[in-house]
């Protein structure tokens, strides 16, 4: 008996130690790391752009203080909110300049059109396929004297552009490089140098190029061919964005795949936003 007795004693002490054993095998419970941003941080996603941008972005004329933009991307993220589940806001925040350092540090979500660069990647997903293509081409006066054929022939020449814009990496260290461009803030800006003779030529994208000088009724203005650039537009989400989870960037990714389906989509979106832009002008 007193034999059995210690055995029933031993086998309850092996037991016990089993379960603490077991218990400490378990991972503790305790908050999700954080870099993994809970869906429910998620409620709306705040997106911009460049805002000198027709047909793609522009600030609405309705809005007093100027804090939303309209154009092709705009309904475009609103065409992306409806597929992914969750409210887009495209807001005007300022320059593009401002917008890509919004971005970067999180205070915006979302760049609804930007081109791709190695640099940009530091802070932001792209998602893939691009929704637009774009030529960005050289502008001059139609006097002008340039013979442009390639890029050297730029050389001897002055330039302008919008500040933080970016026409291709290959592009953007040849200019740098190579090329007397000044960057200023506004496109406005860098047509009026044109106009006054302060630089030769001007460098931007065709369609918004055209849009603006016809809304400024500028005349005179004329491409030269070939462009430096062609581009892709894309739709980018912050690195430091609480919607940067691997279920939502799924969902874009499956809406971005979705629209490159049917360009037709796309289309409408950019031929609504070239009217809405004429009759805003008239």
């Amino acid at each position: 008996m007193k034999y059995a007795s210690a055995l029933s004693r031993l086998g309850s002490t092996l037991a016990l130690a089993a379960a603490a054993l077991s218990a400490d095998a378990q991972p503790a419970a305790g908050p999700a790391p954080a870099d993994v941003a809970p869906a429910a941080l998620c409620k709306e996603i705040q997106a911009s752009g460049n805002p000198q941008y027709p047909p793609y972005l522009w600030p609405d004329p309705s809005d007093v203080q100027q804090r939303t933009l309209v154009g092709a991307a705009a309904e475009l993220a609103l065409w992306l909110a409806r597929e992914i589940g969750v409210p887009i806001q495209v807001r005007h925040v300022g320059p593009w300049g401002r917008v890509q350092q919004e971005v970067r540090a999180g205070n915006l979500d979302m760049i609804v059109g930007a081109f791709y660069t190695q640099a940009r990647t530091e802070y932001m997903d792209y998602f893939h396929p691009p929704f637009r293509e774009t030529r960005s081409v050289v502008w001059t006066g139609d006097k002008g004297g340039i013979a442009y054929r390639r890029w050297a022939d730029l050389a001897a020449w002055r330039g302008a552009t919008v500040i933080n814009n970016s026409f291709g990496e290959e592009f953007d260290r040849y200019a740098k490089d190579k090329l007397n461009i000044q960057q200023v803030p506004s496109l406005e800006q860098a047509i009026q140098m044109l106009q006054r003779g302060r630089v030769d030529y001007l460098i931007y994208e065709d369609s918004p190029g055209e849009a603006y000088l016809a809304r400024l009724k500028v005349k005179g203005m004329r491409q030269l061919q070939p462009p430096v650039a062609t581009e892709n537009l894309y739709l980018t989400l912050s690195h430091r964005s609480p919607c940067n989870t691997p279920e939502l960037r799924g969902r874009l990714q499956r809406a971005m795949y979705k629209l490159s389906r049917d360009r037709q989509v796309m289309d409408g979106f950019v031929e609504r936003a070239q009217a809405l832009w004429r009759k805003q002008a008239e």
